[in-house]
């Protein structure tokens, strides 16, 4: 079973109108204002899906700072979630600056979607005062026992769009405040993972960090899965794809190029996954 856990689905209207959604919309402006970076329909992921040999995707939208835009993008997953029942398990997104993100969270999981993300602070990162506004949505999470992905980046490298001002104390502080919920960190966890190698304290808080692969092979060259496999562990590594952004088959190559084993890449392309979203 191939599972990717990081791929995003838009509305119909937002895919042939995204000039409407720009304003007061600036992160999402800056990833999209070019025709170049794509949206999708939940039904364009199913074709690429099949054409990739996936067999299920966890999907969602976009952390829009609107409770319109929000809301509309969530019904859309989870109605994509019913249309596709076998094929697509529905996360919801929200901003979590947004007076309305808690009571959002709670409907979309009372909804049926199966976890909370990509949750991104573009411009703040991981600050003190995201973690406060975390603290709600991380506790309806732990009652259900449902994973939380956070968006990370590497703090240092060139810029990008969507490349945040997190630090690594940032995602270790939120690793450190919240050990019990299932987390996982997108597009590698910043490389958090290397310190682990540490004798004290960061393996332990890290217990429960998942990280994925999203945007891989334009950040990181292939050895990236070896050095992630010594330190964060086999059983801790997602396929991400970040998809429509890059397609599967590019980290299927990476994964060759970098000589998995066929338990490694069984394990990263769906066994984790399915054990963590209880997928049978």
């Amino acid at each position: 079973m191939i599972v990717d856990v990081h791929t995003h689905i838009f509305p119909k209207d937002v895919c042939e109108h995204r000039e409407n959604y720009f304003k007061g919309e600036e992160p999402f402006q800056l990833l999209y204002d070019s025709p170049k970076s794509r949206l999708i329909t939940a039904r364009e992921l199913i074709q690429t899906m099949d054409e990739s040999g996936v067999d299920k995707s966890i999907t969602f939208g976009f952390p829009w700072k609107k409770e319109a835009f929000y809301q509309q993008n969530n019904d859309d997953v989870i109605a994509s979630v019913n249309q596709f029942p076998d094929r697509l398990i529905g996360l919801c997104c929200v901003d979590m600056y947004s007076p309305g993100a808690v009571k959002e969270v709670e409907r979309c999981l009372d909804a049926g979607l199966s976890g909370v993300g990509e949750l991104a602070f573009y411009q703040s990162g991981i600050e003190s005062e995201a973690l406060k506004m975390l603290e709600p949505v991380m506790a309806l999470c732990r009652g259900k026992n449902v994973p939380v992905m956070i968006h990370t980046n590497e703090p240092v490298g060139h810029q990008y769009p969507g490349k945040t001002p997190n630090t690594l104390a940032q995602i270790y502080n939120l690793a450190k405040k919240f050990p019990d919920n299932k987390i996982i960190l997108a597009h590698w966890g910043g490389g958090i993972f290397f310190y682990t190698m540490l004798k004290k304290e960061v393996k332990e808080t890290l217990k429960n960090i998942y990280y994925d692969t999203a945007a891989s092979p334009y950040l990181y060259s292939p050895e990236i899965y070896q050095a992630a496999i010594s330190m964060a562990g086999t059983d801790k590594i997602l396929l991400g794809t970040d998809y429509p952004l890059i397609k599967p088959a590019r980290y299927y190559k990476e994964m060759e190029t970098a000589k998995l084993s066929e338990d490694e890449k069984k394990m990263i392309c769906g066994e984790n996954a399915a054990q963590l979203f209880n997928i049978g």
